[in-house]
């Protein structure tokens, strides 16, 4: 693209960007809020309709850290725009849907979507100006926070007043407008100065069958039985891909994702918080979305209907968006890693006041509002950190990890959460109070053990040591505080 053509546009590419990265945000919306109703609308059991969210996660796994390692490449905004069709493609597949079978098959195409933000911070890291990286990399990365706050009132009210495929429907339109928005604004390839290497197939293959797997034993071990032999052998075919794929990396001279890159001490800490409070927080947020949907006979329920128990998430993206801003103000003065430990301090605080109370709309709310602000900063610093510590080349894969962590963790919050229910039902198969109390308290533990984590390794980087180097594994472009 001529220069002239391209500064043009930057003013506009962050904007562009973040309305990319609410794919994200839109889609996953469709999932949790939306299981009751699909599976009553297709006649299949809950159990059978958890499928729409393991499906979707599944190829998620897979296909985010390839898309991370494409974004280095030279072809980014033929990436996003392929990726962005396909998703659209999934959207109206699950909305047109005769039954599950092929419903299914769209939310599989949907499982792009986890790919999205990764695609847009390469893109963000490559064309915008120094002075604007840093922040550019903060937003797109709490884009998807803030996103669902807005995405589940509004499938809420959709579904409720229109039904379910109407808002398939409005997300394909959502689609439709956002690969007008790319096309326009995001500069046309290929990168000159990026490189030009072969994809890692075999890596590529390792870690998605060994994530795959991971993934099913944790979504179906409660349903399997821990201790079944499906189980069991799907985490021992996890451990011995994952292995293999680790090894493979290490002597691969073009690796899908460069774990020698993750022994930088903030790239390790970004990626354990990922794995450690994605986790502990979907417990959180799971939980308080069932409660606001329970029938009131259960003595924790709600009993909101389809069409409000969306906006139980609209404080979690309020808080998201001031946490964001108010890191984009203070970053120069604050390390990120004081940042780091903050927001999770905030998810610790609202996980212990869920635990102990959780039976009014006010209390979901405040608790909700206490993620939104932790999650704000924590998932602005993660990507901040990982920046300054990798060289531009690597950028995509190494943040397309941490969202894979994300995912992975989420994922063993989910599962753990659901396995604690199972086995503490009543009568009616709703899950008993006993019963939230203590996934709540799981989820609280959780996040306490990755606070402390954190505190204590902060605590060890303030004192006096020999001079270390600021810039990490790899010289990048832009200071970072």
């Amino acid at each position: 693209m001529p220069h002239s053509t391209e500064s043009t546009t930057r003013p506009r590419l962050l904007p562009a960007l973040a309305y990319a990265a609410l794919t994200t945000a839109i889609v996953s919306s469709l999932g949790m809020l939306l299981v009751p109703t699909i599976s009553h609308d297709m006649h299949v059991e809950v159990s059978t309709g958890q499928w729409m969210l393991t499906v979707n996660l599944l190829v998620g796994a897979v296909a985010t850290p390839i898309m991370g390692r494409l974004s280095d490449g030279p072809h980014k905004k033929r990436l996003l725009l392929c990726s962005l069709t396909t998703i659209l493609v999934g959207s109206i597949v699950a909305a047109a849907a005769p039954n599950f079978a092929v419903f299914l098959i769209g939310r599989a195409l949907q499982g792009l979507t986890y790919g999205i933000v990764p695609v847009t911070i390469a893109l963000a890291r490559r064309y915008l100006p120094e002075n604007q990286a840093r922040i550019g990399i903060s937003s797109l990365s709490v884009t998807v926070t803030t996103g669902l706050g807005l995405g589940y009132p509004l499938t809420g009210i959709l579904a409720d007043l229109l039904g379910f495929r109407f808002a398939f429907w409005f997300a394909a339109l959502f689609l439709i407008t956002t690969i007008l928005v790319v096309w326009r604004v995001v500069p046309a390839g290929p990168d000159e100065q990026a490189p030009r290497n072969t994809l890692d197939v075999p890596g590529a293959l390792l870690v998605g069958t060994g994530l795959a797997s991971l993934l099913v034993a944790v979504s179906e071990g409660s349903r399997w039985g821990w201790g079944s032999p499906w189980t069991i052998g799907f985490f021992a075919g996890a451990a011995t891909l994952l292995t293999a794929w680790s090894l493979v990396e290490l002597r691969t001279p073009y690796p899908l994702i460069n774990l020698r890159v993750l022994r930088n001490g903030d790239v390790l800490v970004a990626n354990s918080t990922a794995i450690g409070l994605g986790a502990a927080m979907y417990i959180g947020l799971s939980i308080g979305s069932l409660i606001a949907q329970a029938p009131a006979s259960t003595g924790y329920g709600i009993a909101l209907p389809l069409f409000w128990a969306g906006f139980v998430m609209l404080p979690l993206s309020v808080a998201s968006f001031g946490a964001n801003r108010l890191v984009r103000a203070v970053s120069h003065r604050i390390r990120m890693r004081t940042l780091l430990l903050i927001g999770a301090g905030l998810v610790t605080a609202s996980s212990a006041l869920l635990w102990v109370a959780h039976n009014a709309l006010w209390e979901i709310l405040i608790g909700m509002l206490g993620f939104g602000a932790g999650m704000g900063m924590t998932y602005a610093a993660m990507p901040a950190l990982i920046a300054r510590s990798v060289a531009d080349t690597e950028l995509g894969s190494a943040v397309s990890f941490n969202q894979v962590l994300r995912t992975v963790g989420g994922s063993f919050g989910s599962a753990l959460a659901g396995a604690v229910l199972a086995a503490n039902l009543a009568p009616d198969l709703l899950p008993t109070e006993s019963g939230i109390r203590l996934a709540l308290a799981v989820g609280a533990i959780g996040c306490a053990i990755v606070f402390a984590a954190l505190l204590v390794n902060y605590v060890k980087s303030r004192l006096p040591a020999p001079e270390r180097r600021t810039e990490g594994i790899g010289a990048t472009s832009v200071r970072w505080p």
